[in-house]
């Protein structure tokens, strides 16, 4: 069915958006239903095993030599918040990237989407769903399993972070998204890894206090999307919320979110559609 068919087909026989996208996200979800086990290393296990590593035998070093950590008790608790925003960013970009080009390169899923009443829109905004769903459960457990590590300053502390962890991997998944949807070959896909997502990972204070960079690469680092997904979480984590940057790092982020999801649907247009 062309683009043309379908503005032709009546509205009132044409489901409404979050009708389409729910179909679709029943999809996805059938389709993770069983590749689920292939991602339960990398979800899961490698993020604790870099908690436990680096937070805790490390940490105990850190905690010894009593270097300054922005508010947390313990080099654990500091790492921790950092660490699962960092894990949100590897969630969205991997659900976003390669199997997104899959999408339009390979096996042309969209293609066969995008023949029936479906838009655009419709496609993207499932696919966010289903990334949103990934990154839930792996919030929730990540979080769940920190707990006996006393690593929170308030019990409260895990419900106020999900949501912002959520939005730091919607982010992510967004602007990772419309990169994709443009590309030609997944080779800009491996070099976008090694440029961006791990100097990111590395450098944008999830290990240690950006404060310790040089200023050039401290402020480099202040601008990137995951520093202000670690800073808000940790501020949640470590009971040091304070008002005006909580806005700051919400307003940016939700921001991300916006022009990255309006970026997407108009590389994805462009690609499939005009």
């Amino acid at each position: 069915m062309t683009p043309a068919e379908r503005t032709a087909v009546p509205a009132s026989t044409t489901p409404g958006r979050w009708t389409m996208v729910g179909r679709q996200l029943d999809y996805w979800l059938a389709v993770y239903r069983r590749t689920w086990k292939g991602t339960l290393v990398s979800s899961f296990l490698l993020p604790l095993l870099y908690v436990v590593s680096i937070g805790v035998l490390l940490g105990g070093f850190v905690d010894e030599g009593g270097a300054p950590l922005d508010g947390a008790p313990s080099y654990l608790a500091f790492v921790v918040p950092g660490m699962i925003a960092a894990q949100m960013m590897t969630i969205a970009v991997g659900e976003t990237s390669w199997p997104v080009m899959s999408g339009i390169k390979w096996q042309k899923v969209y293609y066969g989407q995008l023949a029936t009443p479906l838009s655009v829109p419709d496609v993207v905004l499932a696919q966010l769903a289903f990334v949103l769903v990934r990154l839930t459960v792996a919030a929730v457990v990540f979080l769940a399993v920190m707990a006996p590590f006393d690593v929170y300053a308030d019990p409260w502390a895990p419900l106020l972070a999900l949501p912002v962890l959520l939005l730091v991997g919607l982010a992510f998944a967004c602007l990772g998204f419309g990169f994709t949807a443009g590309l030609r070959s997944d080779t800009t896909l491996t070099v976008a890894y090694r440029v961006a997502v791990v100097p990111m990972f590395l450098f944008s204070g999830a290990f240690f206090p950006v404060s310790q960079l040089p200023v050039v690469l401290e402020w480099a680092a202040m601008a990137t999307p995951l520093w202000h997904g670690v800073h808000l979480t940790r501020m949640i984590t470590t009971g040091t919320l304070e008002a005006a940057p909580t806005l700051v790092h919400l307003l940016y982020l939700g921001a991300l979110v916006a022009v990255g999801y309006a970026w997407t649907v108009r590389r994805m247009t462009r690609k499939l559609v005009v």
